[in-house]
């Protein structure tokens, strides 16, 4: 049995040769990034592109078996137009306004309501939350945007022209297939332009698919050894 396997944070220095270093009782694995795999299940196996607006944010492209990754280099220097990156921004304005530096929407008023009204308890928080906690903001902020609250609107239409550069990114390259992914994609698609909402189209299916075709040796990347050093060329 050939095991192929999608991991957040593949990319980081060392993650791949210690996950190599783990016995298995696989003929091979193949260890691919997370994105990398949905990618492959949103347009099984062949040449397009996902952006994938979640907690975080990030692209990736296959363009003639080549893989493409724009941004995604995580939380907070990256990400933009990412739940936990629309969190950041609310909670930014929502300390602006409890200053008297901004207008105390409702909005910003809901969002300092979750700190009892108290500037320092939200700095408190801060100093302990991650990306998902802030993350966990975004769709307060969908909802206020949604009912035209003009601080939630800015927010949402920065979010949207950010998830946009990336879709601009692979169309540039005349990628056609193009999908957007992850819990954000919903709720920002219709605050896209209309011409990046035309261009896109669902997923044929998600990461899980995506790692069976490279467990299966339908996808063998020619940068990501197998653990029994199996490499080829990018093939479907």
């Amino acid at each position: 049995m050939h095991a192929g396997i999608g991991l957040a944070g593949l990319g980081r220095r060392g993650a791949e040769a210690a996950l190599k270093a783990i016995p298995h009782p696989f003929a091979s694995v193949t260890f691919i990034s997370d994105g990398l795999a949905a990618c492959l299940g949103a347009h099984s196996g062949a040449d397009g592109a996902i952006v994938v607006a979640g907690t975080g944010s990030v692209g990736i492209g296959l363009c003639e078996g080549r893989e493409i990754r724009v941004a995604g280099y995580g939380f907070p220097v990256s990400d933009e137009g990412s739940g936990a990156d629309i969190g950041l921004q609310v909670v930014r304005l929502a300390l602006r306004a409890a200053d008297g530096r901004a207008e105390l929407t409702p909005l910003l008023s809901e969002v300092l309501g979750a700190f009892d009204h108290d500037p320092y308890q939200a700095v408190a928080w801060s100093e302990e939350a991650r990306a998902t906690d802030y993350a966990a903001l975004a769709p307060i902020v969908m909802r206020h945007a949604g009912q035209g609250d003009p601080i939630g609107r800015r927010i949402v239409e920065r979010a949207a022209d950010a998830i946009g550069d990336l879709l601009d990114v692979f169309l540039a390259r005349g990628l056609s297939r193009i999908s957007l992914v992850g819990g954000l994609a919903d709720s920002i698609t219709p605050w896209l332009t209309p011409d990046l909402r035309a261009c896109l189209r669902p997923p044929d299916a998600d990461a899980a698919a995506g790692a069976l075709l490279v467990a299966r040796g339908r996808f063998k990347p020619s940068r990501l050894q197998t653990s029994d050093d199996q490499t080829s060329k990018f093939r479907v």
